[in-house]
């Protein structure tokens, strides 16, 4: 994670540091969102005000040619300490929200909470087949954390994931075979039916509580047969 921070760090390095109008041109797209995804990257450290700023000196002053006004590899080690204790932090924070997101699916009209701990609620039943454990599934999806942050959306790529359903995360298994296909559903999971005390990636803290939002394409036939 820390590597590609860094990269992205560098990266960012070519774009002016302040952009006064919304990016009209392609490329002026293109590098905005290089932009975005630096934030998305640097998210995880949760950064006040006044750390944001030391962040932007520096920069700036890679920008400006500046030499560096410390020594960036030494301390590489005490990015990714720092990178650890915010995601410990953040997963903290959001544990109590999650528990509120579940309480709170859980009421919703026609919301079932299985014996698990995963909250399935169908917002538009399927005419097609139901999958099975050992299938492989198409679909489309978004998926946030208790706070409303999105974390990632196939829908934004435009393009399905097709995923085997012994191969995903506990919630996803259980969830999605409730499906049929053509339906669509939103599965509010706990940590422990999900990343658990590990996380995923730079969005996905220790200890979080995911609510996703699945539409069942198909159910996705082997080659093989």
């Amino acid at each position: 994670m820390v590597r590609l921070v860094l990269v992205l760090v560098m990266l960012s390095c070519a774009l002016p540091v302040f952009a006064l109008t919304p990016p009209q041109t392609e490329k002026q797209k293109t590098l905005y969102a290089i932009g975005q995804t630096v934030a998305r990257q640097l998210a995880v450290f949760a950064l006040s005000p006044d750390e944001f700023a030391s962040v932007l000196q520096g920069l700036t002053d890679a920008q400006e040619g500046k030499p560096a006004a410390v020594e960036v590899s030494a301390y590489t080690v005490k990015v990714q300490e720092l990178a650890r204790e915010r995601r410990k932090a953040l997963g903290a924070k959001l544990a109590p929200l999650g528990e509120t997101a579940l309480a709170k699916a859980a009421q919703e009209p026609g919301a079932v909470k299985s014996p698990s701990g995963v909250v399935y609620r169908s917002l538009r039943e399927g005419s097609g087949a139901q999958p099975g454990v050992s299938d492989t599934v198409r679909v489309h999806y978004r998926g946030r954390l208790a706070n409303g942050r999105e974390f990632d959306s196939s829908f934004k790529r435009g393009k399905p994931l097709d995923v085997k359903l012994s191969a995903v995360i506990p919630c996803w298994t259980e969830g999605v075979q409730k499906m049929k296909v053509g339906g669509q559903a939103t599965l509010v999971c706990p940590a422990t039916l999900a990343y658990g005390e590990q996380g995923a990636g730079e969005l996905i803290p220790p200890q979080a509580t995911l609510l996703f939002d699945i539409d069942l394409l198909e159910i996705v036939k082997d080659k093989k047969n």
